[in-house]
């Protein structure tokens, strides 16, 4: 069969190359002039900076997609793990060396509160309970409310409605080490005061399967993806927009797409990598759409967005790791402020990424390749960031000079930033939202968007908003229901 697929992220080529691998005739369709979505990469003056994710988990799930060409993973990409997997840095100045080794996440809990230590004994025993039964639902659909049904008992049992900051204030008393081992829904969309608890499984994923980085960047995975999906025969077209999903008006069904240059392209079978909510808002017209109707798709709750800065520097700060969390002195407060009131704060907590730590290609000799990303709230607000974006960045590079970077501002040589405009005007993304629909309870698996659609039945969707959620392992998992629900129903 002819498919298309609508976006070229890590679902867009997950799925493409699964189906590929089915023998169907996959076509890629690409907004930008490079594949990726939000793992797009900039190069600046001799920087290179990956604009998306940079954590690499699960990799066997990598190591699958390769395996479907007949491949394997090292053919393409060189993927190896890195040690710390964060440091956390907090304003008092202590600092956890966050890693996957047991004695040593056991000595530093002594060091910052020696009466956490049996707290964290049974907080990792009940991670392992959640590991165990939501693992194994990443790869699983849920059309139905009886699929729902099937594992209600299961979270009942997980008390799967705790939030994962409840969990862990459950066992863990030290208010460091609280965010220590709640900070994780963050890097996914979430709120660590509202996100089900089912999400502290990624302590586990983590400690058991480290963190990965792949050499030259994620971009250099995307690259490796790419080549496998053309290897296989699959088509890529780029710098080419879906201005709409066309629909044939006998059978209620999908017929393929027609461009922003009017082209039409026919398709027995539509994926969509992009933006689940501007997917159903703005590619379908209503009258298709008795389900996921306007209001269904804005009525929903949807992920804070991002401000991130790139930056290269003209020396390296060799005091800091590849991947650092900056904790600021407001923790709830802070989220609640994303989150809930939708208003910008003067603090901040920030993640810094600095991938010549382990890779110094990425930056001239002697440099410094970098991003710092802070949480922000999606465009439900009322921030103005025409006006809002220059002063948040002086903001940021002041907080990280003062703190961790001396003169920092003096030996930025180049940089670029994106905010929830770029979310929503280049990404296509609802509300500039940058991990699309909000991970919460009433938002998991059955209830959050379906990878197959309710109303068009040969339309399918992977990536971040639609189950199980976002990240690496999420969207990738993701792309494997589809295909998966395809072959069974056009078998």
């Amino acid at each position: 069969m002819n498919i298309i697929v609508i976006g070229s992220g890590f679902g867009g080529l997950s799925a493409a190359i699964r189906l590929q691998a089915q023998g169907h005739n996959v076509t890629i369709i690409e907004k930008r002039d490079k594949p990726g979505g939000r793992a797009y990469v900039y190069e600046q003056e001799g920087f290179v900076f990956d604009g998306g994710p940079t954590i690499i988990t699960a990799p066997w799930l990598i190591d699958e997609l390769f395996a479907l060409g007949g491949k394997k993973t090292a053919d393409y990409v060189s993927i190896i793990p890195i040690d710390p997997f964060y440091n956390v840095r907090f304003e008092d100045g202590s600092v956890f060396r966050y890693n996957g080794n047991h004695d040593e996440i056991v000595r530093q809990i002594r060091a910052f509160n020696p009466d956490d230590e049996q707290g964290y004994y049974r907080f990792m025993e009940k991670a392992k309970q959640v590991f165990k039964t939501g693992f194994e639902l990443i790869d699983k659909p849920f059309l139905s409310m009886t699929d729902m049904v099937k594992v209600l008992p299961d979270l009942i049992r997980l008390q799967a409605q705790r939030s994962v900051f409840g969990l862990v204030q459950k066992y863990i008393s030290d208010e460091r080490l609280q965010q220590v081992f709640s900070f994780h829904p963050l890097l996914v969309g979430g709120n660590p005061f509202q996100t089900t608890s089912i999400y502290a499984l990624i302590h586990v994923l983590e400690k058991q399967w480290g963190v990965w980085f792949a050499m030259g960047g994620t971009g250099a995975l995307v690259q490796g993806l790419t080549q496998l999906f053309l290897d296989m025969g699959g088509t890529l077209r780029l710098s080419t927009e879906v201005a709409r999903i066309s629909m044939d008006n006998v059978s209620l069904k999908t017929d393929g797409v027609v461009l922003k240059n009017g082209e039409k392209i026919d398709a027995d079978i539509v994926v969509s990598n992009g933006d689940v909510a501007s997917t159903y808002l703005h590619l379908i017209p209503q009258k298709y759409r008795k389900k996921n109707t306007d209001s269904h798709i804005t009525n929903m709750r949807y992920s804070m967005s991002l401000f991130v800065l790139y930056f290269g520097t003209k020396k390296r700060y060799d005091n800091m790791a590849h991947h650092e969390i900056l904790m600021g002195p407001r923790y709830k407060g802070l989220i609640t402020d994303i989150f809930s009131n939708k208003v910008l704060s003067e603090d901040f907590s920030l993640y810094l990424h600095r991938p010549t730590a382990t890779d110094p290609s990425l930056a001239p000799d002697g440099c410094d390749s970098w991003y710092v990303l802070s949480p922000v709230p999606h465009l439900g607000g009322d921030t103005d960031w025409k006006k809002a974006a220059k002063p948040y960045r002086d903001a940021i590079v002041s907080y990280l000079e003062k703190r961790y970077m001396p003169d920092l501002e003096k030996n930025i040589v180049t940089e670029l930033y994106i905010d929830p405009l770029h979310f929503r005007d280049t990404l296509n993304s609802h509300l500039g939202s940058a991990f699309s629909v909000e991970p919460i309870l009433t938002q998991s698996a059955w209830w959050r968007p379906h990878n197959q659609s309710e109303d068009i039945p040969n339309l399918y969707f992977v990536g971040a908003g639609t189950h199980p959620g976002a990240g690496l392992p999420g969207v990738i998992s993701s792309a494997k229901i589809a295909a998966d629900l395809i072959a069974e129903h056009y078998s």
